[in-house]
């Protein structure tokens, strides 16, 4: 029996099925992971109906907000799906976090965005895009809002599917305006704010994405491509800092804690102003200290830019948290206000509960669905090292400003895509330019030849044109989807 435990056939054979069991788990593992997702969303998704039912079970129209409750679940884990990447994305995607810390940062940020600074009145039905009189009665405003509310979760949900970043508030003013159609009329829209929003489709990523590409050739004119890098990145680095810290304090004052407190515009740039000039004299010796020892080369810069980046990741999610949230969770607030109390026509305060829904609902989402448009929007639209993701985080808030005194309705994520976008064309400009100015003077140097260098393009169009795309039709595919939804539920409950 020893002999025959001994022999090194028995052995083999012994391996060979433990390798078959072993794969057998990792299959197991594998086909079950996908599911894991989903039961824990729909999980989350009942227990915010139990939760509303708890709440609200002895109050009229209790199976509504129930309803709403779980619609609203599904919105915000949508959210969390989807619009959180575009602040995770360059940080990962340069290398200054992993996967694990930036979900858990963003969580964390998100969250105290949404619960300090969010919660702001908000008009009865997203941002004016429809006028709440036109309806005809509270029972088809909360109908309406209710569609508008599925619509938007469902076109996210479909979004982040295919792997296109899109703006859930543009996703809720499609929905809103889809139902407002089919429940009021085409008068009932107001075309004047929906045009503004169709020129933030434009205007978003293009200023994004040209702020960004400004701020990379500016790092490679006075950093990168200068003889001594350590001793330029001494001098710059601080004052780059101070602009990253000026721009955030200026986007926080004027967007994350306007619930807390409101500034006008002077003062707003008068905090950032402060914030930036102690940031860049508080970074001169850091940064001398920091650069001490290192080599002179590229990769030597990089630990310069590490920390700036993600703090600039966990303050774009906080912002994120008290702004886009509310929009988000808006109609949910403007169902249980109508559903309560009959009154549809007047500005909507959101309750405590439907920020904390929210806010848990993001956090789930992130957690469970998060990586895949994190890693898109990280490394799958073009390369992004440090440097070039600092570049996106400041082009984010700086336009943000911009837009706000300009006047202009922009989207957090067109913008940080569009500062994607802008920092990878930068760097095909500029790798052409190169080559052509190595071909002036080194006339003899190989090159690749044309088509092998449409080949190496550091953007990559498919990506480009399906999110392009999926820009595009949003509102649109929202406001169709919206309408349907409301039409059948109008007939529905005509025939009941």
């Amino acid at each position: 029996m020893t002999q025959e435990h001994g022999d090194p056939r028995h052995l083999e054979t012994l391996d060979r099925d433990l390798a078959r069991f072993s794969s057998l788990e990792i299959a197991t593992t594998y086909v079950g992971r996908p599911m894991v997702g989903p039961a824990v969303s729909l999980v989350f998704v009942v227990l915010a109906g139990l939760t509303a039912a708890l709440f609200f079970g002895q109050t009229n129209n209790s199976l509504i907000v129930i309803v709403a409750a779980c619609l609203g679940a599904y919105m915000a884990l949508n959210i969390g799906a989807n619009d959180v990447a575009n602040n995770m994305g360059p940080a990962v995607g340069a290398n200054a976090l992993s996967m694990g810390g930036a979900i858990a940062i963003a969580v964390v940020f998100e969250s105290a965005g949404a619960l300090l600074a969010g919660g702001d009145v908000v008009s009865t039905i997203a941002k004016g895009i429809i006028a709440p009189e036109s309806m005809a009665t509270a029972e088809m405003f909360i109908w309406a809002m209710m569609a508008a509310l599925l619509s938007a979760a469902l076109w996210v949900n479909l979004a982040t599917w295919v792997g296109a970043p899109v703006s859930t508030t543009h996703s809720v003013v499609g929905g809103v305006m889809g139902a407002g159609i089919v429940a009021a009329g085409f008068g009932a829209v107001n075309w004047s704010t929906m045009s503004k929003i169709a020129a933030s489709w434009v205007i978003s990523p293009i200023l994004g994405g040209a702020i960004a590409a400004l701020f990379l050739w500016f790092i490679k004119s006075k950093i990168i491509y200068q003889n001594d890098k350590i001793a330029a990145a001494r001098k710059w680095v601080p004052v780059l800092v101070g602009i990253m810290a000026g721009a955030f304090s200026a986007y926080l004052a004027l967007k994350g804690f306007k619930k807390v407190i409101q500034f006008d515009l002077t003062t707003t740039l008068l905090i950032g102003a402060v914030a930036g000039v102690l940031s860049w004299i508080i970074m001169i010796p850091v940064i001398r200290r920091k650069s001490e020892g290192l080599e002179n080369r590229n990769k030597s810069l990089k630990t310069l830019f590490g920390i700036p980046l993600v703090v600039s990741a966990a303050l774009l999610s906080f912002a994120h948290g008290a702004n886009d949230v509310a929009n988000a969770v808006g109609p949910l607030a403007a169902i249980v206000q109508a559903s309560q109390s009959g009154n549809f026509t007047d500005a909507v305060s959101i309750p405590f509960w439907v920020m904390v829904l929210g806010a848990f609902g993001i956090s789930f989402g992130l957690l469970l669905f998060g990586p895949k448009l994190i890693r898109m929007v990280g490394s799958q639209i073009t390369k992004l090292n440090p440097m070039r993701a600092y570049c996106v985080a400041l082009s984010a808030a700086i336009t943000v400003i911009l837009a706000s005194w300009l006047g202009i309705p922009v989207s957090s994520t067109h913008i940080a895509v569009g500062g994607v976008f802008g920092v990878g064309f930068f760097r095909e400009w500029d790798t052409e330019r190169r080559i052509k100015k190595a071909r002036l003077t080194m006339p003899d140097r190989p090159t690749y030849p044309a088509a092998e260098r449409r080949r190496r393009k550091l953007v990559r169009r498919s990506h480009f044109m399906t999110i392009i795309a999926a820009w595009v039709i949003t509102v649109p595919a929202a406001a169709i989807l919206s309408g349907t939804i409301l039409f059948l539920i109008t007939l529905v409950m005509g025939a009941s």
